[in-house]
């Protein structure tokens, strides 16, 4: 698992479209910001679409099995410039920590954290997230 350490995801762009901005407001009971600017939550999604990966592929990378307990510990998000709407955002980032950590009789925890970076068209930094998650693994399986 140290090894994912330095892991690199493929890249790529994301444009936030305003009936996609609209929906998202809409689903949250929030009225769509206004002159353009995308509500900030969008980086959930953003940053792990727009980086060519998902949720599945980062789980299967870290050896996470059906039904294996993952959990959120933080979102950190910095965030230089608003999102807007139409503009197409380049991505790229990957696996910048690991952790495991072992209790007799508990299960080994296995936590990771990824950052990705966004930018904008100009590469002007837009914003910056970093995510961790633990992944709880069986003791028998601490030798993955």
């Amino acid at each position: 698992m140290a090894a994912l350490v330095g892991h690199r995801f493929p890249g790529g762009t994301y444009r936030i479209e305003h009936w996609e901005n609209f929906l998202f407001s809409e689903a949250t009971g929030i009225d769509t910001p206004a002159d353009g600017i995308a509500h900030p939550a969008h980086l959930f999604h953003v940053a792990i679409n727009g980086v060519g990966t998902s949720i599945t592929e980062i789980f299967d990378l870290v050896g996470s099995g059906d039904g294996s307990p993952v959990s959120i510990d933080y979102y950190d998000w910095q965030i230089h410039q608003p999102l807007r709407e139409d503009v197409t955002y380049v991505l790229r980032g990957g696996i910048t920590a690991f952790e495991r950590s072992a209790r007799d009789g508990s299960p080994i925890r296995d936590s990771f954290t990824y950052e990705i970076q966004i930018d904008d068209p100009s590469a002007l930094r837009v914003a910056d997230v970093a995510f961790r998650w633990h992944h709880w693994r069986p003791a028998e399986e601490a030798t993955r």
